[in-house]
């Protein structure tokens, strides 16, 4: 069997659950070089993936690397960069989330792809999680009658890496790193991606991670979509405990909750404390809820074996480009919204160079 070769760009967290992904579950798909911009870091990342080639500098990963998909886990700031230089070797493109940073560089990624004639792929994995999909297909069955309200949220106690704290680096705070996966869910559950009328947010920073970020640690986003049905995203870099991931859904003839971890997880003691209990749980003595098939649950085995279907195929992606800019419209909006303690009418196109600069006015 032929199969397709990957370029993966990144030697981080997502990385690793992507490295986790394709060697479990894909087996159509086969990383061939990895890039990273510390040498160091890509060639002990390259080592520990039994990944043949690794490169420090970006266009010859892409070039030189005899890949078919760059599969771009970069760092937000370096997305719309890898993007391009991928369109235009020919590449198709798997793309982290959130898509860019600004409206202007998500035009000119989908604009780029679709004139090279590549697939531009946003990896939003609540797309593909089992347990959210269930809930869609009930949904879809009209289970729930006519769905009036979405709600979901993410919360832990801050990203794995320092970047994520830069603004520079990450265009924001948790809106940019989570609320994004509630904005896309919102959107995939309503079926059509349907219009968003308005955005109104609230954030809160300097909670537990004083001096260390600019971003928001905490907030709550409300989108009210044509149709009206009402979306509450609330996401969290505050919370204590463990990771959480979870969803409600209301409509005129039902409800339905779903909860991506802890009804994935076996409830244990342990007086001396273990290994790994799941992401963000930090001390494993006492009771605790042990994940087993984290990655899985989440969706990323399903998102990235899909997306080298599209590849194989010759398919439309589920999940796109054109997506990734719908939602960072909505974040954009969103970050209006906290300044100015109004709600946003969409469409909304504002002329910054990284979303976070609409609330905090720099």
């Amino acid at each position: 069997m032929h199969r397709t070769k990957v370029a993966l760009l990144g030697a981080g967290f997502i990385a690793d659950i992507h490295m986790e992904s394709y060697h479990r579950f894909v087996p159509e798909a086969e990383v061939v070089a990895v890039y990273a911009r510390n040498a160091t870091r890509a060639e002990a990342f390259a080592r520990k993936h039994g990944i043949d080639r690794w490169f420090d500098e970006l266009e010859p990963a892409i070039t030189q690397s005899g890949c078919d998909v760059v599969d771009v886990c970069l760092p937000n700031f370096l997305h719309h960069r890898a993007v391009l230089a991928a369109a235009r070797a020919g590449k198709h493109v798997i793309v982290e989330k959130p898509l860019c940073l600004t409206l202007d560089e998500a035009d000119e990624m989908i604009a780029v792809c679709q004139s090279a004639g590549v697939r531009l792929m946003y990896a939003e994995e609540l797309c593909f999680a089992p347990k959210y999909e269930r809930v869609r297909a009930l949904a879809n069955e009209g289970a729930f009658g006519k769905l009036y309200l979405l709600k979901q949220a993410e919360k832990h106690n801050g990203p794995h890496s320092d970047w994520f704290y830069d603004i520079n680096q990450s265009g924001g705070g948790v809106i940019m790193d989570m609320g994004c996966h509630a904005l896309a869910w919102f959107r995939w559950m309503l079926g059509g991606r349907p219009r968003a009328l308005s955005v109104q947010a609230h954030l809160q920073t300097g909670l537990i991670h004083q001096g260390r970020t600019r971003g928001e640690e905490h907030s709550v986003v409300i989108v009210e979509f044509e149709g009206g049905a009402t979306g509450i995203a609330e996401n969290s870099w505050a919370k204590h405990g463990g990771m959480e991931d979870w969803a409600e859904v209301y409509g005129t003839g039902g409800v339905c909750y779903a909860d991506l971890f802890r009804g994935n997880a076996a409830l244990a003691y342990s007086e001396q404390g273990y290994g790994y209990a799941m992401e963000k749980a930090g001390s494993t003595k006492g009771w605790t809820f042990a994940i087993f098939e984290e990655a899985f649950n989440q969706g990323y085995p399903q998102e990235l074996k899909h997306f080298i279907e599209c590849v194989r195929d010759q398919q439309a992606p589920r999940v796109t480009g054109e997506d990734g800019r719908a939602v960072l419209e909505l974040i954009c909006a969103a970050y209006e919204s906290a300044r100015t303690g109004q709600k946003v009418k969409l469409p909304f196109r504002p002329q910054v160079k990284k979303p976070i600069d609409l609330w905090l006015g720099s």
